[in-house]
């Protein structure tokens, strides 16, 4: 079956953007590239809510346009593309090889999960994020803790209902300044070995670097 893994940024104190939705504090560098190349491999779909896509797709689909940085030339023809789930309510159309899902979500999410194809990347997003957490459909949690604290901001998971435990399989650090930690459900005794070393979807993303947001 395949997997949702979820993609975050965040601040020591939890967040994943600053009080008035600042996006202007990761410490990115070659070696968190190489971590983001990393899962781009493994995937074969990117998952979004409104907010991350519409961030997304301001960017990407001319990113060559707006920067000369070797990352972002060669992430821009993977996005645009890799087929892409937008997970909204309100949104009418989506380009860019863009399905829709606005309704059921349990039901799509797990559909998908069945569908063969490689793992799904979930990326960034505190309300869409915190829904799959809360129905258990998240099979990988890589979260990377940047050195700052924006003294608030939307909390990293906004999660409700049950408490669900996960087990740390990995730290890493990345270019000497931030800190991955990857988790997997507790109840997870299927981790490979390489393991080891209502909802809408339309939250608000404010403009900021995208290459940081992925």
């Amino acid at each position: 079956m395949r997997k949702i893994i979820y993609y975050v940024h965040t601040s020591l104190d939890g967040h994943i953007d600053g009080p008035g939705g600042e996006f202007d504090w990761p410490a990115v560098g070659p070696e968190m590239f190489a971590h983001s190349d990393e899962l781009t491999a493994r995937v074969d779909t990117f998952l979004y809510g409104r907010g991350v896509w519409e961030v997304m797709s301001s960017y990407w689909p001319n990113a060559e346009a707006y920067s000369d940085d070797e990352h972002d030339l060669k992430f821009a023809p993977i996005w645009r593309s890799t087929p892409k789930i937008v997970f909204s309510t309100t949104l009418d159309q989506a380009g860019w090889n863009t399905r829709i899902i606005g309704a059921n979500l349990a039901e799509e999410v797990a559909e998908l999960k069945r569908q063969p194809g490689k793992d799904m990347l979930l990326l960034g997003g505190s309300a869409l994020g915190g829904e799959l957490a809360r129905l258990g459909l998240i099979d990988e949690y890589h979260v990377v803790v940047h050195p700052v604290v924006l003294g608030g901001g939307r909390a990293l998971l906004a999660t409700r209902g049950e408490r669900r435990a996960l087990r740390l399989v990995e730290t890493r650090t990345f270019d000497g300044r931030t800190v991955l930690l990857r988790y997997v459900p507790a109840g997870d005794e299927h981790v490979s070995s390489d393991d080891e070393h209502v909802f809408t979807g339309d939250e608000h993303v404010p403009a900021g670097d995208e290459r940081e947001a992925r």
